[in-house]
């Protein structure tokens, strides 16, 4: 990628404020790269396919994706995804405060590449954001 080629996007859908303002600076404080969008529930999430399939935006590099949304659970925002011919591929990793084993295993039942609990330090969050950002924009290889 050129210098001044744009970084692909990490699309977070999160609607917690407190825990946007954490990952934003988490990202920020590491100095990555890659600019975050953010969706506030899941219908805006999946507003974002319809825009990716219009060219009106690009995809992302991966989705960082909580399962509790307000108005389309996350877990359905991860099925319409798996399920479009074109977008299906995009790397989405769970990033929400539940553990429960329940949710874990739903979760990659419907396609989830990776399942992190959600840090309450923010140090940790800090680590999570570069560890994210290092593997799945950097390292991880996306099918073209």
């Amino acid at each position: 990628m050129s210098p001044n080629a744009r970084q692909p996007a990490i699309l977070v859908v999160e609607d917690n404020p407190v825990d946007i303002d954490l990952m934003q600076r988490a990202f920020e404080r590491r100095y990555l790269t890659n600019p975050l969008e953010i969706a506030r529930d899941g219908e805006e999430a999946l507003a974002c396919l319809k825009r990716w399939e219009s060219g009106e935006q690009d995809p992302p590099a991966v989705i960082l994706l909580d399962i509790k949304l307000p108005k389309i659970s996350g877990l359905e925002v991860l099925r319409a995804v798996r399920a479009h011919p074109e977008f299906g591929r995009i790397p989405v990793v769970m990033l929400t405060s539940s553990s429960e084993d329940r949710d874990i295993h739903t979760a990659y039942d419907a396609g989830a590449n990776s399942y992190i609990v959600k840090p309450v330090d923010f140090t940790k969050f800090m680590e999570v954001a570069e560890h994210v950002e290092l593997y799945w924009c950097l390292l991880n290889q996306h099918p073209r």
